[in-house]
């Protein structure tokens, strides 16, 4: 197939839709097929990934005013109605992994000239305007998005859950996509003495980290509560966050001996996670949370809220620890609600006071369930889809 991929995020940015796409990219092209990705041109050229056997075609595009180091995409419905019309650079499907101004063109030129289009939901952009003092958007913010999604042949989410959630709101015609990990590089023997060493640690001391964006919509308050309450079980500890972003010297400020390592890329980001013994992951906006399965493919015990991939892969008190959700999502005005911040405080008093030998044993049991994962059966099913959609629209 000659496949158009739409998104206003892709690397060198880092975050999970960017990787999660990277991986798509490679493994469609890898099968055989033509891929085009339409992007904003980020600026940013350090770590950027270079192009294997697909085409990047560099849109024109803006920062995203709250979110410092992305940008959206501008419109342009005639360039790629132009392109699109054109036999050579026609392609077979779109694919839309975003819901921005980019991804719309694509959906209106896709639209007039009769190309399937599949999208993804890949974040709840909706939920995170209560964090940023729009939560009285979000009812506005739904409707668009399940404006923008049934005018899709097909929309594609990670989760089961994630499809109830759509499917009361309105949304039609939705499939499951799951998410992948890279096992090679993230992987239990990337473990690094020196690594912890340098963040004051021995072979027998407990290392809790928390990797994210430090963000509000991760609850970087509650992550911050969560190494208090480590702390209060396992004295010696080590608390660090590996990540960036708006929330850093507030996290600093509520832990004052926490070891911020900032933003971590490829081996060295895996030899943070695999340098840990513990991963804490309090986000309750994940459509899946790649991070919670990169931590699992680590060989970390992890605690995470009961959805999304915690949800979907982990068993509590076997390889990993899952907290429940109390409140209903309406219950929550910011942040998090005091019941589930209980919750998932109440699970992470649990993890704590194992003993370091059973949390590593949890960890190795949580590699083997990361190890299944992998992004080519992830692949496999995303092809399988497309060309189900294509037949649609040449039946």
């Amino acid at each position: 197939m000659r496949i158009a991929l739409v998104t206003e995020t892709f690397p060198p940015e880092v975050n999970g839709v960017a990787r999660t796409l990277w991986q798509l990219v490679l493994g469609l092209a890898r099968r055989g097929h033509q891929v085009e990705v339409y992007r904003p041109d980020q600026k940013a050229r350090e770590g950027e990934c270079p192009a294997e056997g697909w085409r990047d075609v560099l849109m024109a595009g803006v920062p995203i005013p709250v979110y410092e180091g992305l940008r959206f995409g501008l419109p342009a419905p005639r360039k790629l109605l132009r392109r699109w019309r054109e036999e050579v650079t026609r392609p077979d499907v779109v694919h839309i992994a975003t819901e921005g101004p980019l991804g719309l063109s694509a959906l209106w030129a896709a639209r007039r000239l009769d190309i399937p289009v599949s999208t993804t939901f890949h974040t709840n952009f909706h939920d995170y305007g209560r964090f940023y003092g729009m939560g009285a958007l979000r009812r506005l913010g739904v409707a668009y998005l399940r404006w923008f999604h049934n005018r899709a042949d097909c929309t594609l989410v990670p989760a089961r859950d994630v499809r109830r959630r759509l499917e009361e709101d309105g949304f039609l015609r939705v499939g499951i996509l799951s998410r992948g990990v890279d096992t090679e590089l993230f992987r239990p023997d990337r473990r690094d003495a020196e690594l912890r060493h340098s963040w004051g640690a021995g072979p027998n001391d407990l290392v809790v980290v928390f990797v994210s964006r430090l963000a509000e919509e991760k609850n970087p308050q509650l992550a911050a509560a969560a190494f208090a309450e480590v702390k209060r079980v396992v004295p010696d500890s080590r608390c660090v966050a590996v990540g960036d972003g708006p929330a850093r010297e507030h996290m600093k400020e509520l832990v004052p001996d926490l070891i911020l390592c900032g933003m971590r890329r490829g081996p060295d980001l895996a030899a943070h996670y695999a340098s840990a013994d513990l991963f804490l992951f309090p986000s309750l906006t994940e459509t899946f949370g790649n991070v919670v399965l990169e931590g699992m493919a680590s060989g970390l015990a992890t605690v995470a809220f009961d959805y999304a991939a915690a949800g979907t892969l982990m068993s509590h008190g076997v390889d990993g620890f899952k907290a429940p959700i109390v409140s209903r999502n309406g219950d929550r005005a910011q942040g998090v609600a005091s019941t589930d911040a209980n919750s998932f405080l109440e699970a992470v008093r649990e993890a704590a006071g194992h003993p370091l030998s059973e949390l590593r044993k949890i960890g190795r049991r949580a590699a083997e369930i990361g190890r299944e994962q992998t992004w080519e059966r992830i692949v496999e099913d995303l092809e399988r889809q497309l060309f189900e959609i294509q037949a649609l629209g040449t039946s």
